[in-house]
């Protein structure tokens, strides 16, 4: 049974959601602890000028994990991320058809962060088709970390097989995850091209420029990716 994990990030982009089609089960790591550098709370898209990073305010203190920290409501950010999906993406082939839906998930007022990007991210998933059965790993109380948690939880929900994202190579070894019964792969998700808007083709942007540009079509990502990858051979 596969397994894919992954801390909750803001609106991210489609690698993550290919994580969620090639698992049985995926784990949402919402009691790893909160950064500022990592995509919890920003995302990136395209605008007529290039690439807006697109970031909204949080309530937090040191140590607190992604489930601990609170969006700043009161700042009405969810309105100016909807306008700047409007500004920008209003002439894309499919934002009629997935706006009104999406911003209702959207303007919902979520009681944390891990909540808020949870709740979006199993709502896309969804609406592509994908089906693992979600999970998070705060319901496990597995008080290890890095490594060896992951190992933990891949054990828990009876995982036999772990697909990792490639930038953890540098701290995990696969006999760690064999010892324990757990064959560790690692995804191999290029980022594909597909219709935008404005000029060149900017990659890995968050999955919105996706969906408001080419829909739900999750047969079309598959069929890129295996174009990748047999070019690639």
């Amino acid at each position: 049974m596969n397994v894919g994990i992954h801390q909750p990030d803001y609106i991210p982009w489609l690698g993550l959601f290919y994580k969620m089609y090639l698992s049985d089960v995926f784990i949402h790591l919402d009691d790893a602890q909160y950064s500022n550098e990592a995509a919890h709370n920003y995302n990136r898209i395209k605008t007529p000028q290039g690439e807006f990073r697109l970031k909204f305010p949080v309530e937090q203190h040191l140590g607190d994990t992604i489930l601990q920290v609170r969006p700043r409501y009161g700042l009405r950010w969810q309105e100016k991320h909807l306008r700047t999906f409007e500004m920008n993406y209003a002439k894309a082939r499919y934002f009629k058809d997935v706006f009104p839906e999406f911003r209702d998930v959207f303007m919902v007022e979520y009681p944390s962060v891990a909540e808020l990007n949870i709740a979006i991210n199993e709502y896309i998933a969804g609406r592509f088709g994908i089906a693992p059965r979600f999970v998070r790993s705060s319901d496990f109380g597995i008080g290890t970390r890095r490594e060896e948690k992951v190992i933990d939880l891949c054990v828990a929900v009876g995982g036999t097989r772990y697909i990792s994202g490639t930038g953890a190579r540098v701290y995990q070894q696969a006999e760690h995850f064999t010892s324990r019964g757990v064959e560790l792969t690692y995804m191999d998700y290029q980022p594909i091209a597909y219709p935008q808007l404005w000029k060149d083709f900017l990659p890995c942007m968050s999955v919105v420029d996706y969906i408001f540009n080419c829909g739900y079509d999750w047969d079309n990502v598959l069929k890129k990716v295996k174009e990748l990858h047999e070019r690639d051979r």
